[in-house]
């Protein structure tokens, strides 16, 4: 029988496994002689480098069982060898070493120990200052990260300056307590708050760290500041633009001022979107067709610019701002495009076709999506082509036999399907629909007051004002709940002066709405306010040129004896909106023909 010896085999692997670890982990040690961390007496030659031999030998072994140690499943011991060792050395690697063990041994605090060991050991090193703060930040002691901070931002280059600030609030972004946070990075900043040349960067810093905090007054007040230093900087710009996204009206006025001047067509793209989500796409197009302008190959200027024509029914305009999208993504090199650039544009193309009743040319345009993560949005397209052709039924069961692959495909089969119902005027069916949507996304606010609306249009109004008053209690700032009941009141002739005090609720989280000042308008109308109702309803055709608009306005003008203009009026929104609602009850209220 032969005889085994396990031991030279285990102790190969184990040389073999810590080769590359102790390669790297001891090269400061062995390639130079290593700072001894006390003060010795003086010795001669010959006892200096016995002694400085032993002591590479102690360091060099302590590495090696640190190594072994963590290796093996000990990370504990393996930390505190290396942290001797690192100790014993003063060498920096070694430091650092001790500190990555602890974090992978998901030991945070042992982590900081070995970082303030080795900031403490190299008072000026970058690294070791950084370890310190973010670890800090990890096990969220905030307050004591100011000095941490301070010496990392006076370590900044000048010419990095700028970016170590704004990325700031990305580095406290996991802060449980962010106003502590926002406070820290202030006080951290206070030098660099009044510096010409870094004091843009630091108030936007400022800014965001106050957003973060949800603190919007104070982040809009450093904005501010940051444009008084610097009235082109991107950084308060960009601040401005998310201000003005989350409802923060005054920040309108900085972004007016940032962009009369000249900004860079991707920060015109950005705020074109803002612009749409507060209901000004006239303004988001003017902003695109400037990007277009600057820069001809900004291929998502074209494909936004091409939406927001076809919200507009100006059909032939959006074909011809998809041509050269679709021209600049052919001709742009492989794998620089996203296939879901060109899904949007085929689904615009089927919508156009579908606007001018070519259903099968819509339906050909769908059928060029192949990309799989497309095809549902490309389906529910279908349903809605199947569903303007009469085909309800099938429409419906098109969509009900989609598999949705995430919460929001389920919703947009849901929304989907409600729409297909209410433009089929089956509003009691399209009521039940939503309240099983609701049901299932029983904290969408958006589905609640969608709910509303249909209750309103299936003859309930009292189920429509609980909605509403649901939807206020539950989230005080939703203006198109304090909108839709107050235009409820005004369109019923009831409760006028309540209607008017929602409306002008309403206005004040959104007053640059245009159809919050058609609703107010329409309060002052039908309290016997035909002047100010005017001179409202003008001011928000100018903003909007929409057909509900048009049509208030029309009758107002009717009601004062200018019949030629309403009906001029009208015609202009017809063309618009050949089959808005609102208009077309109007015209048969009025017994109108144009």
């Amino acid at each position: 029988m032969d005889y085994y010896d396990p031991m030279p085999h285990t102790y190969r692997l184990l040389t073999a496994a810590l080769a590359a670890a102790l390669l790297t982990a001891s090269a400061a040690a062995g390639a130079r002689p290593l700072a001894a961390p006390h003060k010795m007496p003086r010795a001669s030659a010959a006892q200096e480098e016995s002694r400085t031999a032993a002591l590479d030998a102690e360091i060099f072994y302590e590495i090696l069982l640190g190594e072994i140690t963590t290796r093996s499943g000990d990370p504990g011991s393996g930390y505190a060898l290396m942290l001797e060792a690192a100790r014993s050395s003063n060498d920096e690697n070694i430091y650092k070493r001790a500190a990555d063990i602890a974090l992978q041994a998901r030991s945070g605090e042992a982590a900081l120990v070995a970082a303030n060991a080795w900031k403490e050991a190299w008072p000026q090193s970058r690294e070791a200052n950084r370890y310190v703060l973010q670890l800090l930040i990890a096990l969220n002691r905030i307050a004591d990260t100011t000095e941490p901070l301070k010496q990392e931002l006076t370590q900044s280059a000048p010419h990095s300056k700028t970016t170590a600030l704004l990325a700031l609030p990305q580095l406290y972004r996991r802060a449980s307590d962010k106003t502590l946070a926002a406070a820290v990075v202030e006080q951290a900043l206070a030098s660099d708050l009044n510096d010409p040349d870094a004091g843009a960067a630091a108030w936007t810093a400022v800014g965001r760290m106050r957003l973060l905090a949800s603190n919007k007054k104070g982040a809009l007040e450093a904005a501010e500041r940051a444009q008084k230093f610097d009235p082109l900087n991107e950084g308060s710009a960009l601040l401005a633009l998310e201000l003005l996204d989350q409802g923060e009206v005054q920040a309108a006025s900085m972004a007016h001022q940032y962009f009369n001047g000249k900004p860079t067509p991707a920060l015109r793209v950005i705020y074109a979107r803002v612009l749409v989500d507060l209901q000004r796409p006239a303004e988001s197009l003017e902003q695109l067709q400037a990007a277009t302008r600057e820069k001809p190959d900004f291929a998502e200027a074209w494909l936004m610019q091409a939406a927001l024509q076809l919200q507009d029914n100006q059909l032939a305009l959006a074909e011809a701002a998809l041509e050269q999208f679709i021209a600049l993504v052919q001709a742009a090199p492989a794998g620089q495009t996203s296939p879901l650039g060109m899904t949007q544009a085929y689904l615009l193309y089927a919508q156009i076709a579908e606007k001018r009743g070519k259903f099968e040319a819509a339906e050909g345009w769908l059928n060029r999506i192949d990309n799989v993560p497309d095809i549902f949005n490309a389906q529910v397209r279908r349903a809605a082509l199947w569903a303007r052709q009469g085909k309800l039924t099938q429409a419906r069961a098109l969509l009900q036999t989609l598999q949705a692959s995430s919460p929001e495909e389920e919703r947009l089969k849901w929304t989907a399907e409600v729409q297909f119902l209410r433009e089929a005027g089956q509003y009691n069916e399209a009521l039940a629909v939503q309240a099983q949507a609701v049901a299932q996304f029983p904290d969408d606010n958006d589905l609640l007051y969608d709910q509303a609306m249909l209750a309103d249009k299936a003859g309930q109004p009292q189920t429509m004002e609980h909605l509403l008053r649901q939807l206020i209690a539950r989230q005080p700032d939703y203006h198109h709940a304090y909108n839709a009941l107050g235009y409820s009141f005004a369109e019923r002739g009831i409760r006028l002066q309540e209607a008017k005090q929602l409306i002008e609720k309403a206005l004040t989280y959104a007053p640059e709405d245009p159809f919050i000042t058609d609703s107010l308008a329409w309060v002052e109308f039908r309290m016997g306010h035909s002047v100010q109702a005017l001179q409202l309803l003008e001011s928000a055709f100018k903003k909007r040129p929409d057909a509900d608009i048009a049509a208030h306005l029309g009758e107002v003008l009717w009601s004062m004896g200018q019949q030629d203009r309403a009906k001029t009026l009208w015609k202009e929104a017809q063309k618009l909106q050949p089959e808005n609602e609102t208009l077309r009850e109007t015209l048969k209220r009025l017994n109108v023909t144009l």
